[in-house]
């Protein structure tokens, strides 16, 4: 961050931004990257790529967070939203066929807990229907589907570098571009709606205004910081791995018998360590639980509340049953799981299940 404010470029598209760009395509194998403000800024920019029009509607779980479908609902676009699997707690692509009409113009994946959704029939689906799919790869960089990065199957990705995200910078996220023809224009609606980027590169002799776009560029303060964080990858991995470890190894047989489920990680998929959790019996096990937490000086925290549910959308759902998103809002919980979580701590955790 010193190098950066040395360099006398603290805006956005410095020097950093472009090492995390030329480090996350070389990683990951894409065509393009382009660090954002947020996630839900690249998915608002994919949100635009897609071109919805007042109406289209877009096939969203509703076990996920608001952004999902925000960045959606902005365009006018309709979320119609889709049940989660039992096990992973991701869309269920056995739901989908039911769900797409000639109003249906892409279909949003969220990979839950950076655990892979079955994307191999999510994308056979989707390519029958001629259905973009965009992956919301908030939970799950660097996770794996069947030996394959999450957030390089669909046309579009969107990452987090959110503060509870395993690599960070506070607030930032990124658009991940698996689909070349939307690379021009992302670019032009990244910088405000204007052709910038090509003037920098030499392509045009002046820049101006030529779509639609906002200011979606984070910092060199913010790029600087996450380029540091991306370099000690490996090591923020095998620290949270092993808390997540820890909390599955020690909690196993406390939590069979007390009817409680861990997290569970198909054959396909891989575990990135982002998040570990508890589905508790009831409702009540689950406040319980918290409370007991609490008083041993342990935040746990529930997770999110179905978006079909909601204050803002209940009124505007079409009626139908979505049982296991209702199922986990009730009864899901999160335990701490931190880079600078200490190890003593992690036993003060284990321990206060057993008082």
């Amino acid at each position: 961050m010193a190098q950066a404010i040395a360099n006398g470029h603290i805006s956005g598209d410095g020097l950093f931004s472009h090492k995390c760009h030329e480090l996350l395509q070389k990683i990951l194998q894409v065509p393009r990257v382009l660090l954002t403000t947020s996630c839900t800024d690249a998915l608002e920019i994919a949100a635009h790529l897609l071109e919805l029009q007042p109406g289209d509607e877009v096939i969203v779980p509703s076990f996920t967070f608001i952004s999902t479908a925000n960045a959606f609902v902005l365009r006018l676009a309709r979320p119609v939203f889709v049940d989660v699997r039992p096990d992973t707690l991701n869309l269920d692509e056995r739901k989908l066929e039911a769900l797409i009409t000639p109003s249906v113009k892409a279909i949003i994946t969220v990979h839950y807990g950076g655990v892979g959704c079955e994307m191999d029939d999510i994308l056979e689906i989707g390519n029958r229907h001629g259905l973009p799919v965009v992956e919301d790869n908030a939970h799950g960089l660097f996770g794996k589907y069947k030996g394959k990065y999450l957030g390089t199957l669909g046309c579009l990705a969107t990452q987090s570098f959110h503060e509870t995200k395993n690599v960070i910078c506070g607030e930032g996220g990124a658009l991940l571009i698996n689909d070349p023809k939307y690379i021009e224009r992302a670019e032009v609606i990244r910088e405000k709606g204007s052709n910038r980027i090509r003037f920098l590169r030499g392509e045009v002799d002046k820049y101006g205004w030529v779509d639609i776009g906002s200011s979606f560029l984070p910092s060199e303060l913010n790029a600087a910081y996450l380029f540091a964080q991306l370099e000690q990858l490996t090591n923020i991995q095998e620290k949270r791995t092993s808390i997540w470890e820890a909390y599955r190894e020690h909690l196993s047989e406390w939590a069979h018998g007390n009817s409680i489920s861990l997290p569970k990680i198909p054959d396909y998929a891989t575990n990135n360590a982002h998040m570990f959790y508890l589905v508790c019996e009831n409702f009540e096990q689950r406040s319980n639980l918290i409370q007991h937490l609490k008083e041993n000086d342990i935040l746990s925290v529930f997770h999110y509340l179905s978006l079909h549910n909601s204050q803002f959308y209940k009124n505007k759902h079409d009626g139908r049953e979505l049982l296991l998103s209702e199922f986990y809002s009730e009864r899901l919980l999160r335990l701490p799981l931190f880079y600078e979580l200490e190890t003593k701590k992690v036993t003060d955790i284990l321990t206060a299940y057993e008082k």
